[in-house]
């Protein structure tokens, strides 16, 4: 198994405290809670039909983890991962393997989906009790290669041995198509939370969505996505020693120099994804150069 008691509190300890406790008469909010791809969900929202509202979206993130959940065999990614490839691919499984493939060429790499062979050969051995030796590390890295993945509007297909996680990025794509939905429906003044958040406007009061971190500081959100990586905020260890962000390159587990990162974005998928990958760069500078290639992203918070 692996150990999730640090993730969530590293990820959003969001706090509203500007805005009341949540579900009072001041505060205005309704609020919904469930669960996406494994991780706590909420939507904070203040509208008079707020109760139908969330079952939509609640229906949306069901549909969607149809698509991205690695737990569920007949998703669409199971299905790909234990066939190796799959025709008539989701249109949104496209839209965030496109967004995948952006975020790979703006880290060097850093960023590869491809990972999940090395990721299932820790999960296994730190279940049975062991860490994986470095001729398994080096026989999984083998299979991992973004570039050897192979992607069309009418089939997506895996190089022998592959497998794709999109544990990096699916949450807070999931909250940007969430998101849409009442966008579309002509709603803002909401937030969304799957794992990352994704702002839809302000608060209703129009102040913005005040996110504090568990690392320390504050972020005022205004419809924008906001996600954060630790190293060590999902491990495969019972003591927290071994994070669960692998390097493509050497196939080791990021080393703990960065207690958070957390970045904003206009989409919270790119926020997710750009997170992740920030845990394995050496330096702030990099990490920088590495948000400033997408217009609107930044660097919000370093630890």
């Amino acid at each position: 198994m692996t150990w999730l008691n640090r993730r969530r509190f590293l990820a959003i300890a969001a706090g509203l405290a500007a805005a009341g406790p949540v579900g009072t008469a001041r505060a205005g909010l309704h609020e919904w809670q469930g669960v996406a791809l494994g991780a706590r969900a909420r939507i904070l929202i203040a509208h008079p039909e707020a109760q139908a509202i969330c079952t939509a979206a609640a229906a949306e993130i069901a549909r969607l983890e149809a698509i991205f959940s690695l737990h569920r065999p007949d998703s669409a990614l199971a299905r790909l991962n234990a066939q190796g490839e799959l025709a008539a691919p989701p249109f949104e499984l496209l839209a965030c393997l496109a967004l995948c493939d952006s975020v790979h060429g703006a880290t060097a790499g850093l960023f590869d989906p491809t990972v999940q062979p090395l990721w299932a050969l820790y999960a296994a051995r730190f279940s049975a009790g062991s860490a994986p030796q470095q001729a398994e590390i080096s026989e999984a890295l083998q299979k991992v290669d973004w570039k050897a993945v192979q992607i069309d509007s009418d089939r997506i297909r895996l190089a022998p041995g592959q497998a794709l996680t999109l544990n990096g990025v699916a949450q807070g794509f999931i909250a940007d198509r969430v998101a849409a939905l009442l966008r579309d429906r002509g709603l803002r003044d909401i937030l969304i939370d799957t794992g990352e958040l994704r702002a839809l406007g302000p608060q209703p009061d129009g102040r913005p969505w005040p996110v504090h971190l568990g690392a320390g500081g504050q972020v005022d959100l205004v419809g924008r996505g906001l996600a954060s990586s630790a190293a060590l905020g999902t491990s495969f260890d019972a003591a927290g020693r071994v994070g669960h962000i692998l390097d493509p390159r050497t196939g080791h587990p990021a080393p703990a120099r960065w207690r958070l990162v957390t970045v904003t974005a206009p989409e919270a998928g790119l926020a997710d994804a750009l997170s992740t990958a920030a845990c394995l760069m050496p330096d702030a500078a990099g990490i920088r150069a590495a948000v400033a290639r997408f217009a609107g992203a930044r660097l919000d918070h370093l630890a």
